[in-house]
């Protein structure tokens, strides 16, 4: 059993574990009680950011925890927070606008478009041409092409400008979900019914099910059409 093995160094120390482990399954196969950097286990929430070197490579690797698995002679350690600046603001108080992005976030100006953060982001975004994009004021673009951000930090962990892109992005989709998405009328309409008392005599009838009959219910819905 011992030969199946695969030696993995964390946070420099060396443990055998079985191959074939993410490297969150691995760090908890060596004993580690994972409290921080461990969230949703489905490569979702950026918890579990790691740093790793390979035997024999120079090149410095990143990747989620949860997703990556191990490999022989595997050096990591775990990032589950990378300090980076985030601005104080009222969405409400903010328009949609490039001097909005650069007046909360003025090192926006220092993006150097070098591509590393691109390259080490774990989710393949082109953060490089999302950060163009903020540059150029255009508030959609960001938003969009940022969609997929889990704001692990990998970004601002490697940038020679020290910028922080994940909170950057994020501001843009806030502004562009207040002011220029387009407003869901069929959302706005249910509100309206809701608030009018349409379905209170419904809503009281399902707060008076037990547990059982309630996953029955929700078992056989209808769910719409995809």
């Amino acid at each position: 059993m011992a030969e199946e093995l695969v030696p993995v160094y964390i946070m420099g120390k060396r443990y055998d574990v079985p191959p074939g482990l993410t490297i969150m399954k691995a760090m908890e196969y060596a004993g580690y009680r994972l409290v921080r950097g461990v969230g949703c286990r489905a490569g979702f929430c950026g918890a579990c950011a790691t740093v790793y070197r390979l035997a024999g490579d120079y090149r410095l690797r990143v990747g989620l925890a949860c997703q990556t698995v191990v490999e022989p002679g595997m050096y990591l350690a775990q990032i589950p927070f990378y300090p980076a600046p985030r601005a104080q603001y009222d969405i409400t108080q903010l328009q949609p606008t490039f001097g909005t992005l650069v007046s909360l976030y003025p090192e926006l100006l220092r993006c150097l478009g070098c591509g590393t953060c691109t390259k080490v982001c774990p989710q393949e975004l082109d953060v490089k041409d999302i950060m163009a994009r903020a540059m150029r004021g255009d508030i959609a673009g960001v938003a969009d092409k940022s969609f997929d951000c889990i704001m692990c930090g990998m970004c601002v962990s490697r940038c020679p400008a020290e910028e922080a892109q994940y909170n950057i992005f994020i501001l843009a989709r806030r502004l562009y979900g207040r002011y220029i998405a387009p407003r869901a009328q069929h959302l706005a309409k249910r509100v309206q019914e809701i608030e009018a008392g349409l379905y209170d005599q419904d809503i009281q009838r399902l707060k008076s099910l037990s547990n059982a009959e309630l996953r029955q219910l929700y078992n056989t819905r209808d769910i719409e059409p995809e």
